[in-house]
């Protein structure tokens, strides 16, 4: 058993706090904004986030992230991405190079447009190890145990099972990869499909749309995720495929609701202003499409998304575009 710091109480830290300490680790949570942090000591309950979902009175939960992190060996960076080199950059003096270090976001850093292991990698004291835990996982399931699976992706065999074993339970199954570029890649550039899903809900469209959509939405993520080194089988797997799936058609997805929301004529700051939680794939969108241009790879849904948050482009007239491109083959890199 091992002593877990989850940095970062949202829906998503919060539940896996739950999901460790059910599994018989020393769970501390972590969380920035200390009035947020009371509430949830007294409450024990994340009213924001994760409604009606208890919170164990073992776990501890702080806004001390010096506390938060004392004698810890594995830590878990739960955040937003546009928060994670700030967070790093406040863990690290607390830290020794024995620490694994595990990533849940699915976000590319809009700035430089790096990978959240690649912001962690230089923030943090040489030596950590890191790796990110990606796929289908909506945390308002995972907090009540409904069954799930994911993968733990990074180039280091050994730490990958540790990891598993440490996460892994009857309702929620971890999978190994050593692909982490492709994997963490995969987990943020659906965020962008899944905008484009539900544009096409608020524009009212039918199951032929949204089968296509994720087809060629796979195709083009992709193409980048190669161009960038990643393996192509990685994007058909659980962080790929499944999240993918899961984020276009679900309920509990932040980014297809800001799509549809967009697809009925609402202008993004209205969306984001309405909404509590962080939709990863308004800046994934940004930072995307920038990557497609320094790779030159061919990214059109992407580019429609763009357009249509940021250039207030008619929905419809992006959808329109979109199926009077030049025809072409089906599989072409």
């Amino acid at each position: 058993m091992r002593k877990i710091a989850v940095l970062g109480a949202g829906g998503w830290g919060t539940a896996l706090a739950i999901l460790l300490h059910g599994n018989g680790h020393t769970v501390s949570l972590w969380e920035f904004f200390g009035e947020r942090a009371h509430e949830l000591q007294r409450t024990r309950e994340n009213v924001l986030f994760l409604p009606g979902v208890a919170v164990p009175r073992e776990i501890d939960i702080t806004d001390d992230i010096c506390k938060a992190l004392e004698d810890v060996s594995i830590i878990v960076f739960a955040l937003p991405s546009h928060t994670m080199r700030n967070v790093a950059k406040l863990a690290a003096p607390h830290l020794t190079d024995q620490i694994i270090s595990v990533n849940v976001a699915k976000g590319l850093e809009r700035r430089t447009l790096k990978r959240m292991s690649q912001v962690l990698q230089e923030e943090l004291p040489r030596g950590i190890r890191i790796a990110t835990l990606s796929g289908p996982s909506h945390a308002e399931e995972v907090s009540r145990g409904i069954p799930t699976a994911v993968v733990v992706a990074s180039p280091d065999e050994n730490m990958n099972l540790q990891i598993q074993m440490t996460f892994m339970t009857s309702y929620f199954r971890v999978y190994t990869n050593d692909d982490l570029i492709g994997t963490e890649l995969a987990g943020s550039l659906k965020n962008v499909i899944a905008i484009a899903a539900g544009i096409c809900d608020g524009l009212n469209y039918g199951d032929n749309t949204k089968g296509a959509l994720l087809t060629r939405g796979l195709a083009e993520i992709s193409r980048l995720g190669i161009a960038m080194g990643a393996r192509a089988q990685t994007f058909a797997g659980l962080s790929g495929m499944g999240d993918l799936i899961t984020t276009c058609v679900s309920k509990h997805s932040r980014n297809r609701y800001v799509g549809e929301q967009a697809g009925r004529g609402m202008k993004l700051k209205q969306v984001l202003d309405s909404m509590e939680m962080v939709a990863e794939g308004v800046n994934t969108t940004v930072s995307a499409r920038s990557l497609a241009n320094v790779k030159k790879v061919e990214m059109p849904i992407t580019e429609q998304v763009y357009l249509v948050l940021f250039e207030d482009k008619n929905p419809r007239q992006a959808v329109n575009d979109l199926m009077n491109r030049v025809a072409k083959a089906e599989i072409w890199w």
